[in-house]
């Protein structure tokens, strides 16, 4: 783990030779990634999982919350770990801030994983939708029904309540709320439209938001070198459900020619 006045938060794994930078989710923070470490490839690949600010190792950290802020922190932290050239791994909020990433820094990005992730283009949501997301931050049952959805409405109460509490936790209010407009209402397609870095969107069959319909419409319209994979098992927190399988899909699409 690492952090400092000239980097946020963030915790490494691995020391193999192909580096990859991990961004987490609204509901995250570093830590996001960690129930894949036994099935890494760790003499292969480093993730170095960085936490924005006002989450997890950063939430000591004030900023303006936007996904411009978010990718130059994770650039800030690949260059103080010396890597020119990198992969990303993005999950929801993340996947619409490593294509931040990808605009910002030409020429580095070797591959990107998007996670169930948000699209460039945000989401918009209905006057309903909106109620319940904007509510999440000082409310932990918004929360709770959130995840729930989000994962099928078939998942452990316990379960959904640890991962409610846990992000209420670990990251500041007000960072939480901000991101919110962050990720929702920000567009950033026009910067990515053409990109011909190899991306691989995974999502869960039983995400009821960001689903393969979504990711057609979006990354892999896109994205000419754009591929779907729909993981069967899981909901929006494929991390958490069926780590073992998305650990192999990551890797194996990291090492393809």
């Amino acid at each position: 783990m690492a952090t400092g006045d000239k980097t946020v938060g963030y915790e490494t794994m691995g020391d193999g030779p192909h580096k990859v930078l991990a961004l987490h989710g609204w509901f995250g923070d570093h830590t996001t990634f960690r129930p894949l470490r036994d099935a890494l490839s760790l003499s292969e690949f480093t993730y170095a999982s960085v936490a924005y600010r006002g989450y997890g190792l950063s939430r000591h950290l004030a900023g303006t919350y936007t996904m411009a802020e978010i990718s130059t922190d994770a650039i800030a932290v690949a260059d103080a770990l010396g890597w020119n050239e990198f992969s990303l791994i993005g999950h929801s909020m993340g996947g619409m801030a490593v294509q931040r990433i990808l605009i910002d820094a030409p020429g580095r990005v070797r591959k990107l994983v998007a996670v169930t992730p948000v699209p460039a283009s945000g989401v918009p949501f209905d006057p309903q939708t909106a109620q319940l997301f904007e509510g999440a931050a000082d409310d932990l049952d918004n929360r709770r029904a959130i995840i729930d959805f989000s994962t099928g409405n078939r998942l452990s109460r316990a379960w959904i309540d640890h991962m409610a509490r846990y992000s209420d936790e670990t990251a500041d209010r007000k960072a939480f709320a901000a991101y919110l407009t962050a990720w929702t209402k920000t567009d950033i397609h026009a910067g990515i439209l053409g990109n011909p870095v190899p991306v691989r969107v995974i999502v869960g069959a039983h995400d009821g938001a960001l689903t393969a319909d979504v990711m057609t419409a979006t990354y892999l319209a896109w994205y000419p070198n754009a591929s779907l994979e729909v993981m069967t098992n899981a909901g929006h927190y494929p991390m958490n459900e069926t780590p073992v399988a998305l650990a192999t899909s990551i890797e194996a699409f990291l090492r393809a020619a």
